[in-house]
């Protein structure tokens, strides 16, 4: 039985929209109109990704980018 994997995806507001990219998994990016158009977007890049590293024959890496804010004065 599979389980989910926990992947970071970071997101940025761009100009008129969203963008997202995967730190551990280089290439693998999505845009949208919302964050959850683009949370969606995402899901969808990561599993066409991951289709493509298995068809390819190559095992994904342990994802190791972690996600942490820090408090700094402003």
């Amino acid at each position: 039985m599979n389980h989910p994997l926990r992947i970071a995806i970071v997101i940025e507001r761009a100009r008129d929209n969203f963008s997202a990219y995967v730190p551990d998994l280089p290439g693998c990016v999505a845009t949208g109109a919302s964050i959850e158009e683009v949370s969606a977007h995402m899901r969808e890049a990561i599993a066409f990704h991951l289709e493509g590293l298995r068809a390819d024959g190559i095992a994904m890496a342990e994802p190791t980018s972690r996600v942490d804010y820090v408090e700094v004065a402003a």
